[in-house]
């Protein structure tokens, strides 16, 4: 019986987030402070009282994100995971909770990642779109048979929703072909581009420089990278992963299959939301999921 805390990515915002925490736990209250320190701007106030828009900023989202999680996995009392995983950006908070990065490292690499993926969708206009009710191997079939545009499988979410993901003539083209093919829905998402494909390769050579400066310590437990899906203990080959991610898809269905298949019997999630306490449902309704926002 193992134990498995998960950690969530851009989208679960809310106005409030971390508020309560702030306002009853003196270590929260410090992490913020620290936080606002490091990145400049008071983002604590953005999180308690901003509007959905404030919140939608890229320089905001991804650290709000991250810090909600991260803080309320500091702050928990006896959260020793036998393995974690995070979905995209969840893999930072991942890394915080399973001892590979430390905090202060680790908020400085999100923040450098939101402002390098950004500049990418600047450069590359390109958009994201769920499919829901096809097998992935089709869903792979049709990305790959479409050669004059970018289109690629991003995100495995769960057995019968993935995100396809490139540039905006790529992805309607695959809408179209997917809905051919008996999908139940192919419908575009509200994102700034085209995460998780090659669209991101500017990203990711600006990410590189900062994740091989950085000091990676060998963890306490395995994480389950999102690249392959495999659990991870060596600190090399986790910062290779964290690099390859930008690009690589999000395969967060394999991640949870393989996390069960090594024993992990209670999932907790740890940050805004509960997203993806609902995909471990979808993916394996035989094991207990709770999310601790």
């Amino acid at each position: 019986m193992k134990h498995a805390y998960i950690f969530p990515g851009q989208g679960a915002q809310f106005t409030g987030m971390g508020k309560e925490l702030y306002e009853t736990n003196d270590k929260a209250k410090q992490l913020f402070e620290q936080a606002n320190e490091i990145l400049g701007f008071e983002i604590s106030k953005i999180m308690f009282e901003g509007t959905a828009e404030e919140l939608k900023q890229t320089n905001v989202t991804q650290p709000a994100v991250f810090l909600h999680s991260v803080i309320q996995f500091l702050c928990l009392e006896n959260a020793k995971p036998d393995m974690v995983a995070g979905h995209s950006l969840g893999e930072f908070s991942a890394l915080v909770a399973n001892g590979s990065l430390n905090f202060a490292d680790a908020l400085k690499l999100v923040s450098m990642r939101a402002k390098a993926m950004q500049k990418a969708c600047e450069l590359s206009p390109s958009t994201m779109a769920a499919v829901l009710g096809l097998d992935d191997a089709k869903v792979e079939e049709i990305c790959n048979s479409i050669t004059e545009e970018v289109v690629v499988a991003a995100n495995y979410n769960c057995p019968g929703q993935l995100v396809i993901s490139g540039s905006h003539k790529g992805v309607a083209i695959a809408c179209e072909k997917l809905k051919e093919a008996g999908a139940k829905r192919a419908l575009l998402l509200p994102v700034g581009g085209a995460f998780h494909s090659p669209l991101m390769e500017p990203a990711k050579e600006e990410l590189k420089a900062a994740i091989e400066q950085t000091t990676f310590a060998e963890p306490n437990c395995p994480v389950y990278q999102n690249v392959n899906a495999q659990p991870f203990t060596s600190a090399k080959e986790i910062q290779k992963n964290l690099i390859d991610q930008l690009t690589g898809p999000v395969r967060w269905t394999q991640c949870v299959q393989n996390m069960i298949a090594d024993g992990a019997t209670k999932f907790t999630e740890v940050g805004p939301g509960s997203v993806l306490k609902g995909l471990v449902g979808k993916i394996n309704k035989d094991v207990e999921a709770e999310s601790v926002s």
